[in-house]
Parts: C-alpha cells; sequence; structure tokens
C-alpha cells in the first residue's frame, strides 16, 4: 500500500489503523489530521460572503466573494502569503487554502465574517447566519 486513509468513526476503523501501522514497513510517515470542514460550514461561509460582497466596498472597491474570503483568511492568520510573480508585475498567493481548515478553524472563520458583518450592518440572508 503505497498510501491510504482512514477517518476515525468507529471502533473497527480504529482496529484497522493500529493493524496497517503495526504492518506498515519502517520509514513509513503517518499523519493525524483533524477533520475537515463539512458541507453545511461550506454553504454558510459563501452565503455569509455573496452577503457581504453584494452589500459593502471596501475602500472605495466592489470586491467579489473571493477577494471577501481572502481578506478573511488573512486576518484568521491563514493566507496572504505573497511572493513576486514570476513576470515581475504582480504577485502570486502562495497561501493556505480554506479547504484545509479543520472544522474548529472553520468555525473561527464563519465567526469572523459573521462578526464583521455585523459590525458593518450586513444583512445576513442564511436562516443560521442570524441567529
Amino acid at each position: 500500500m503505497s498510501r491510504a486513509q482512514l477517518t476515525l468513526s468507529d471502533k473497527d476503523v480504529r482496529a484497522r489503523a493500529v493493524h496497517w501501522i503495526e504492518k506498515a514497513p519502517q520509514g513509513t510517515r503517518v499523519i493525524f489530521k483533524e477533520a475537515k470542514r463539512t458541507q453545511a460550514q461550506n454553504d454558510r461561509m459563501w452565503a455569509a460572503l455573496t452577503d457581504i460582497a453584494s452589500q459593502l466596498m471596501w475602500h472605495g472597491v466592489k470586491l467579489s466573494t473571493e477577494d471577501w474570503k481572502l481578506l478573511f483568511m488573512d486576518a484568521l492568520n491563514q493566507e496572504m502569503r505573497l511572493v513576486p510573480n514570476i513576470n515581475g508585475n504582480g504577485f502570486v498567493n502562495l497561501g493556505r487554502s480554506s479547504s484545509s481548515l479543520s472544522k474548529a478553524e472553520f468555525s473561527n472563520l464563519i465567526d469572523l465574517i459573521h462578526e464583521f458583518g455585523a459590525r458593518h450592518s450586513v444583512v445576513f440572508h442564511d436562516p443560521e447566519s442570524r441567529s
């Protein structure tokens, strides 16, 4: 086996993970990661970003939902590592993608978006965002 992934969900899956570890050859890498975001979290984020993008300007500039996402990822200290592009006429973002965030990190991102929106009088249309 060159590559495998398990999601620890019950005793049988945990037993399989232990078995694989016991049988793995010397030098095999094992990585433990928190669960990634849920589809419901993803939907809430994009709904909130859409509301913000449609209602706010940022320093006189109309931003896309992707632009707003990058701003919030930067505020969460998860993204926005910039380097000059290969043509020397712009920059490339080397930051981390929101798809790699854990459920807890993604929850913090959604909270940050909603807190910002509330401070700027954004009306959120997602019922869960209004609570």
